[in-house]
């Protein structure tokens, strides 16, 4: 009962796992409590009985302790119990100090002594779980908003039903003032969505029909009906709280390396203990020495302080894996950053239709809006949206392939259509070569898709990305946080590259890359030393995410891939998280530092004042939980960090002088000199 090895002990109960997440798992823990406080009642009675027996002779002494024998067995068989769990596992802590204690007490007929021992260390820890286990019920409701109960609409009625019922596909209705459910597809009305438990944006967002929307955010002003994509532990929020319940049970190499040292400390405290009992003859300071000395802080030093990083993270939308990953952005001193959907917005339009010479614009936007109709790429998409407005119908027919990085390619009845890469194109019709280039130097600046069909090149549909607002000021906190190069790798063209990287004040810039390019860059900062952080949110950046010491794919809307190949995922598409997460992982490294000092300290103290008598047993009783409460109320600082970055809108924008820095242009896989920013 007086096991500290970690901070979700708490759940350790015999079905705890069936209630992990829900009212139940609170249910149990409130009944589990009641039942132990009785027992505590009934054991810590006993004593007293005693005590008054012996105050007052009220009987004779021997008979006296009879109830605080009695007691003392009451309360320390759950000491017993979970000494002899940690016995079998082979891995000693302070249960099986606390229960030595209590069986030394017993054995020299300290009885009175032994009751108490166990009454004051099994309240207390019960009262430190407690407080441990609210933390945690306080950090699970970030993320347990979903409703129990959903409104199934079907045909022109609706029913309530239980949220098991729901399948993907089913139609939900959502009215306003509700949560939602599920993750779904807007497929009727329009409505104002709080993301605010995903994303810790407070700022609404409107949704219409084709619009996403997530599990446990808020319908704020219309219903809407919407079609499952996602259901319980595979919803987004479901997710979060998975990887919130798997991390406690991580151990990081830190935290293996605490529990070795830890184990280490059950025999100094036998030893010490028999030393102290041989040289003054006093077994009550042995005892007393076994009391104080256990590693219980110790072992909750990185937990606890890891889950309330968590917890922070969890409020500003930041979906954090393993431990590890929180550990490793401690200490990153490069980042790679993706140019579209991270630096810019994603969001692309068309600027310039640029025809190749006898060629007309229609001609040139009907053949793209042709080429590019099938795909889901967001140049693709923006195409498409310009042909339609300027009532284009894409001719059906045909059939497409996508080049991964590269473009679109398809057979229709006038011949082959591709549309893509310039780059792409010259490969391909080398002939070309010349017309292409004239048609690049037209879109100077943009990202241009170049269109040729049955053989002959028509020209390029430029198109113009916006760059986030603030994202010339994360570059330069990023700088002020150690970070000693920043990049920004691309598959856009080097002019493109340029003018978004001399924006936001880069040191290098890699254009052109191919998918596999940039995985091998990354991989080769890695060999170099770097710790290296990527960002990015595309299908193309998923190798290159998984090869960094830290990927981050950015946003809900990034891509499955994106978002399964990186340790961390932003609920949101704010570059201003990027900062927080180093300023979180360092604050997090120095409070595990602080407890692992705490801990040692105040063990250290509290055997030499049990050693020197200064120390009385009763209140080793105390002090054994000193270190406890410390670690888990330093901890817990941090469960309120960046609270004042949540509430801020305006996070690192920088509207002062642009700084110019040097760009390098990538020629194949190999780098030529650097170029100046102003060239």
């Amino acid at each position: 009962m007086a096991t500290h090895t970690s901070l979700p002990q708490v759940k350790n109960t015999p079905h705890d796992h069936d209630h992990e997440h829900g009212v139940e798992c609170c249910a149990h823990h409130e009944l589990k409590l009641e039942r132990w406080i009785l027992v505590y009642f009934v054991g810590g009675l006993l004593a007293f009985i005693s005590t008054l027996c012996r105050w007052f002779a009220l009987a004779d002494a021997e008979i006296s302790q009879i109830p605080a024998l009695i007691g003392a067995l009451l309360l320390g068989a759950g000491l017993f119990y979970s000494a002899g769990k940690e016995l079998f596992r082979g891995q000693w802590s302070s249960s099986t100090l606390a229960a030595l204690a209590v069986l030394a007490a017993i054995a020299t007929g300290a009885y009175e002594p032994a009751a108490y021992l166990a009454f004051i260390l099994l309240v207390a820890d019960q009262a430190l779980r407690r407080t441990a286990w609210g933390a945690r019920r306080a950090i699970e409701q970030l993320v347990q908003l979903t409703p129990d109960i959903a409104r199934i609409v079907e045909g022109s009625s609706e029913r309530e039903a239980p949220i098991e019922e729901v399948k993907v596909g089913t139609i939900v209705r959502v009215r306003a003032g509700e949560n939602l459910p599920v993750d779904g597809v807007v497929t009727a009305g329009k409505s104002m969505i709080n993301q605010a438990s995903l994303t810790g944006e407070a700022a609404p967002v409107e949704v219409e029909p084709g619009s996403t929307v997530y599990a446990g955010t808020t319908n704020i002003t219309g219903t809407i009906d919407l079609r499952t994509t996602q259901i319980g532990e595979d919803s987004t929020i479901g997710k979060v709280a998975s990887l919130i319940h798997a991390a406690e049970a991580t151990r990081t190499p830190r935290q293996l390396m605490i529990e070795q040292v830890a184990r280490y400390f059950v025999p100094v405290a036998l030893v010490t203990a028999a030393l102290v009992w041989y040289l003054t003859n006093d077994m009550e300071k042995a005892i007393t020495v076994l009391v104080v000395v256990c590693p219980s802080a110790l072992l909750l030093s990185s937990p606890t302080a890891m889950m309330a990083a968590f917890a922070a993270a969890a409020r500003l939308g930041i979906m954090i894996k393993q431990t590890s990953y929180l550990e490793a952005a401690a200490n990153i001193d490069t980042i790679v950053l993706d140019k579209t959907g991270t630096l810019t917005t994603g969001k692309f339009a068309v600027s310039r239709l640029a025809p190749a010479p006898g060629v007309d614009g229609a001609e040139l936007l009907q053949a793209a809006a042709d080429a590019e109709q099938h795909s889901n790429h967001p140049l693709a998409r923006s195409i498409v949206h310009t042909a339609e407005q300027a009532r284009i119908v894409p001719a059906s027919g045909g059939n497409f392939e996508e080049i991964h990085g590269r473009g679109v390619r398809g057979t229709t009845a006038s011949g082959e259509l591709v549309a893509g890469r310039a780059t792409w194109l010259r490969e391909l019709h080398p002939a070309n070569i010349q017309q292409i280039e004239e048609v690049e130097s037209k879109i100077e600046g943009m990202t241009g898709v170049h269109v040729m069909r049955a053989g002959r090149y028509l020209g390029a549909v430029g198109l113009e990305d916006k760059l986030r607002y603030n994202a010339k000021g994360v570059v330069e906190k990023l700088r002020e946080l150690g970070i000693r190069k920043t990049l920004l790798f691309t598959g856009d063209r080097f002019a493109v590259a340029k003018r978004v990287g001399v924006s936001v004040g880069v040191d290098q810039i890699e254009a052109e890359c191919l998918p596999e390019e940039k995985h091998d860059l990354i991989q080769a900062l890695v060999r170099g030393g770097s710790r290296v952080m990527m960002v990015g949110d595309g299908i193309n950046d998923g190798p290159s995410l998984a090869a960094a010491d830290v990927g981050v794919a950015m946003g809900l809307s990034g891509s499955d891939i994106a978002t399964n190949s990186a340790g961390v995922a932003l609920m949101n598409d704010d570059l201003s998280r990027i900062p927080f997460l180093m300023m979180l992982a360092r604050r997090s490294k120095l409070i595990i530092g602080q407890n692992i000092a705490a801990a040692i300290v105040i063990a250290l103290i509290g055997l030499i004042s049990a050693a020197t008598g200064a120390l009385p047993l009763w209140l080793a009783a105390f002090y054994h939980f000193v270190g406890d409460v410390f670690v888990i109320g330093n901890s817990f600082r941090l469960i309120r960090f960046g609270e004042d970055f949540a509430g801020s809108q305006d996070h690192f924008a920088s509207t002062g002088p642009q700084r110019t820095q040097p760009v390098q242009r990538r020629a194949s896989a190999s780098l030529k000199p650097a170029v100046p920013a102003g060239a």
